[in-house]
């Protein structure tokens, strides 16, 4: 008998909720593309804001408070460390926004799982499989496809993008490395905090920022209080409660379906298919169909 005629309804049920929770949380993340398109402020201040709004708002929750003091220096260290690489990974992120568009950001992000296959074995030292470099190859077609498709001005923001899923892959495998050392809701105000206050020292040392600590409009700031709210608190809450219900497999690609809504998002709401010519969404189709397919060879490896 299958395992799944094992499960009873209100078990089945609950893991139903936490799959349509976590899309709901997938697609709330692929709108910080959007709001990094729509919010006028450079990468700079717009970072600086959005790490600074969620750090606050945790700052008032008790149990962050309580899971610091629980932390020794060495573990504080370590997560302000890794708020730090987030920082630098947003400022990449929003810098291939701003020099070229959410859909060509979004599709950069899409290679993390193939870049991840080849740095979280160095980090988290487990062994290399070498069925994952093909995988790696078989996106260079996709790549070269997006770049072909993408006018000569923004491939500057392919670039930047690039180095942002880089410096998110090395972020990712560290805090897979280390969040089993304390809860992931203090981690999280840990590293927004490290990374706010790192990019107010540090900020006006970089380009751009004489504005990091302008006042947002009105408009932006709205923009703002979703993007920290809506686009982080909200479904970092949402996603926590589903990993007790779901594989890691399913996860992982739920994940892995952000960019697609992203795009979707872009075209819909910023009608960035004109900016693009048919090569980008080929190049996208392709890097997709590995990224899913790199998915699906993880989930057999691991059954077996």
């Amino acid at each position: 008998m299958g395992e799944s005629l094992l499960i009873d309804p209100a078990a089945r049920a609950a893991r139903t909720r936490a799959w349509l929770q976590l899309h709901f949380c997938v697609v709330l993340w692929g709108f910080t593309a959007i709001f990094g398109r729509l919010i006028s402020l450079p990468a700079l201040p717009l970072v600086w804001w959005r790490m600074t709004l969620v750090g606050v708002a945790l700052l008032a929750v008790p149990k962050f408070w309580r899971g610091v003091r629980g932390l020794s220096v060495r573990q504080l260290a370590i997560y302000a460390g890794i708020g730090v690489l987030v920082a630098l990974h947003w400022l990449t992120f929003y810098g291939s926004i701003k020099l070229s568009n959410a859909s060509v950001g979004a599709t950069c992000m899409a290679l993390m799982s193939v870049l991840m296959a080849f740095i979280e074995p160095l980090i988290v030292r487990r062994k290399f499989d070498p069925r994952e470099l093909l995988f790696g190859l078989a996106v260079i077609p996709g790549v070269l496809l997006v770049i072909g498709g993408t006018p000569s001005a923004m491939r500057l923001g392919i670039a930047v993008g690039v180095l942002s899923v880089l410096i998110l892959c090395v972020f990712g495998a560290l805090n897979k490395r280390y969040i089993s050392h304390a809860d992931a809701l203090t981690v999280t105000g840990v590293e927004m905090g490290a990374g706010a206050l790192f990019l107010t020292c540090a900020g006006p040392l970089l380009p751009g920022g004489e504005v990091l600590f302008a006042m947002p409009s009105l408009r932006d700031g709205l923009f703002l209080l979703a993007l920290a709210m809506g686009c982080t608190l909200l479904p970092f809450t949402l996603g926590l409660s589903t990993m007790r219900h779901l594989s890691a497999f399913s996860t992982a690609l739920a994940l892995n379906l952000e960019p697609v809504y992203a795009i979707v998002l872009a075209i819909l709401l910023l009608d960035e298919q004109r900016e693009l010519a048919w090569p980008f969404y080929a190049g996208v189709a392709i890097i997709l169909g590995v990224v899913l397919l790199h998915a699906r060879m993880t989930k057999t490896t691991d059954s077996t």
